[in-house]
């Protein structure tokens, strides 16, 4: 999430979503509250090589959908070079991927980087649909977990609730959901929602701060966007 969408959207300390996309600087956003991951093969860190933020680069957070195809959210994209961490939970390890093309979505905060070379794990199941209202779901993310905290050094994970659909900071088409025990911030965006095991959203903006944990945050409709998807990636 921009820094204000993803200031409220982005960092997996406490998966709080930065607040929303407006015109928010890329910023990655953390899990505030909920709990770690000790397991997440499909799980991506996005680094910008140049201008990144004081964390060695580390910008966002993203899931790995094919061998050479991470997705994340379109604020997280920079012209600068950039790389990509992935299968590991702690903060700043994982198979490395270098960025060799980067493909933005018509259709919302979504993008697709691809790799240089295949990075053989887990991938993640994309789902065909929003997720009903009232549904609880899964956010991920390695953001901030307060404030102006450093990034969670171990993937975290929150329950949300689906309160409806809304708008990504691209206006696209969002699903809204309000946090449970957790909530995205920044260096959460870019992260996924899951919904029965399968991503339903990649975190795009958060109306919460980084000490409200029960803010809604809003996900960029993978359903939406399964057109591009498939097109781009061929999954």
């Amino acid at each position: 999430m921009r820094k204000s969408v993803v200031a409220a959207a982005v960092c997996a300390a406490a998966l709080s979503v930065v607040a929303p996309a407006a015109q928010a600087e890329p910023a990655a956003p953390a899990i505030i509250g909920g709990g770690t991951v000790s397991s997440a093969p499909w799980g991506a860190q996005i680094y910008w090589d140049q201008g990144g933020s004081e964390f060695g680069g580390f910008e966002c957070s993203g899931t790995i959908i094919a061998a050479q195809w991470v997705m994340t959210a379109q604020h997280c994209v920079t012209s600068a070079p950039m790389h990509v961490l992935v299968g590991n939970v702690n903060f700043g390890q994982g198979t490395r991927g270098t960025v060799d093309r980067k493909v933005i979505s018509p259709n919302g905060d979504i993008a697709l980087l691809h790799l240089t070379a295949g990075i053989n794990t887990t991938f993640m199941r994309l789902g065909s649909a929003d997720p009903a209202t009232g549904a609880t779901n899964q956010i991920y993310g390695w953001g901030r977990t307060l404030n102006q905290s450093p990034p969670s050094p171990v993937l975290k994970t929150a329950n949300v609730r689906v309160t409806g659909r809304s708008t990504d900071a691209f206006g696209g088409r969002a699903i809204a959901s309000r946090g449970i025990n957790g909530a995205a911030w920044h260096g959460d965006s870019g992260g996924p929602e899951l919904s029965n095991g399968v991503q339903v959203g990649v975190a795009s903006t958060a109306g919460n701060s980084g000490s409200n944990p029960q803010g809604i945050q809003n996900y960029a409709s993978v359903a939406a966007n399964r057109t591009f998807i498939r097109n781009t990636a061929g999954v």
